[in-house]
């Protein structure tokens, strides 16, 4: 392993065990030994979760008129899966290792052999891993590739049978197509317009790891924005546009995406074009976002399969259509991946006695912090607790508030510093006298002193900058 890439395990490491140490990200059923990448979000990771959640849905629903959410079930009618290509479809070319019987993706183990996959099929793949004498990562031989369903399949009723088969959704798009006709019925919208979804979704996913990258439960926010035919291109682009403005807004630095456009070889079987935007994780540029034209192909397809009127009547023209679509979609669990990583940084700071010592900070954008102050007694005992522990519940009418009287003051800054609170509030002897605390910033370290009374009103001017 070189020097670089042993930093690069480290930096992910130290992530890892970040998030799991204050709370952000625990391993799911530990206790019975787990479950392969399984994971729960702790209490920070919660909060993380939705101020990420809340700030995409603000942005892309919210503040535009031509947006209208939707929260469709997990498990629907098993023919929407077959009309949507996906029973059919949604695959992934699978090895076997013939001693452990572990599978592998066939394409991932090409790519890290140095070929590209994306246009090979079953055959070409077993031929270059036989040339090649690509073996699985425990040494041993493979079996050939072959098409593996990425769908949950469950069962409907007290028998396992084929006619009380369903599955649970694998993505959130087919919930959106399905009630588009309510929704045009009863929001009475014109195109171009769009339907919103944030929610679960899930994947047998084969190759898994990297933390909380890939996963077989994992939350996805998307939206399908419907337009005239011949009008995809401009706003294909328009939302591409959107979607850099929004990936700032979370801390991420361009200087850290790809936009790669995806080959007609690697493209989901709906898709028409599709730019996979890529973020420079500690562990490689991997795909965090992508956007996709997916034409008419589904609403065609549902009205096809099911007899349903899809058309959309041109309110001007009269003439009908069925609407074609541009998908953008949100992997939240890559976000809160990508924002974490994004902020990570540590830095040699001076202490008080003058010593050098290394400072671990996630610098948050303001808005995603889980903690947006924290509020620290200088000492725990009654006369400070008691101003200290007021101050909070006041704060919390208007900011989520911590409070901690545990340890020295300057542990305790540290323990803020690293779950990204952006400001500290303590409580000193000298609040006994003039009713006045310090502020101290996260990214500064700056402390200012500020009058009880002022509090709330200087912590909603920092707030807006």
């Amino acid at each position: 392993m070189t020097k670089t890439e042993k930093a690069v395990e480290s930096l992910m490491d130290k992530i890892v065990t970040l998030s799991r140490s204050r709370g952000f990200v625990f391993p799911g059923s530990d206790i019975y030994g787990g479950l392969q990448n399984s994971w729960d979000y702790g209490p920070l990771g919660v909060a993380l979760m939705r101020n990420i959640r809340e700030s995409w849905w603000r942005f892309f629903v919210d503040t535009r008129p031509d947006m209208v959410g939707l929260e469709s079930t997990v498990i629907s009618n098993p023919r929407i899966w077959e009309a949507s290509g996906h029973v059919e479809n949604f695959t992934d070319p699978l090895v076997e290792d013939k001693i452990t019987h572990i599978r592998y993706r066939a394409d991932h183990l090409l790519e890290d052999n140095g070929i590209n996959p994306s246009e090979m099929s079953l055959n070409e793949m077993a031929e270059a891993i036989k040339t090649k004498g690509i073996k699985s990562p425990a040494g041993n031989e493979l079996t050939e590739p072959r098409k593996f369903n990425l769908l949950f399949k469950t069962y409907i009723g007290a028998t396992e049978d084929d006619k009380s088969v369903a599955y649970l959704r694998g993505e959130l798009a087919q919930g959106m197509f399905v009630d588009f006709p309510e929704i045009l019925r009863s929001t009475r919208k014109r195109l171009p317009f769009g339907i919103a979804q944030a929610g679960k979704a899930f994947r047998n996913e084969i190759t898994t790891g990297n933390f909380i990258f890939r996963l077989k439960e994992f939350n996805l926010m998307e939206f399908e924005y419907f337009v005239k035919p011949g009008e995809w291109e401009k706003y294909f682009d328009f939302w591409l546009g959107e979607m850099k403005k929004w990936m700032a807004s979370l801390g991420i630095k361009e200087s850290d995406l790809r936009f790669r456009e995806v080959p007609e070889g690697e493209r989901a079987h709906y898709s028409k074009r599709t730019i996979d935007v890529e973020y420079n994780f500690p562990f490689g540029v991997k795909e965090l976002q992508a956007i996709a034209y997916r034409s008419d192909f589904d609403l065609r397809n549902h009205a096809e399969k099911s007899g349903a009127d899809m058309n959309y009547t041109d309110p001007k023209t009269g003439e009908k259509f069925i609407p074609h679509v541009i998908e953008p979609t949100f992997g939240l669990d890559r976000a809160i991946l990508a924002v974490i990583c994004a902020a990570y940084a540590e830095e040699e700071i001076k202490t008080a006695s003058a010593e050098t010592e290394t400072r671990t900070v996630l610098r948050f954008p303001k808005n995603l912090a889980p903690f947006k102050v924290a509020v620290l007694p200088l000492s725990a005992k009654e006369e400070l607790a008691g101003i200290a522990l007021k101050i909070a519940a006041d704060l919390r009418r208007l900011f989520t508030t911590d409070y901690d009287e545990t340890q020295s003051i300057g542990k305790r800054y540290r323990r803020q510093d690293e779950i990204g609170t952006p400001y500290c509030i303590t409580v000193d002897f000298e609040t006994l006298n003039d009713q006045a605390v310090t502020v101290r910033d996260r990214d500064t370290m700056k402390q200012d002193r500020i009058a009880i009374s002022d509090l709330p009103g200087y912590l909603e001017e920092k707030f807006k900058t």
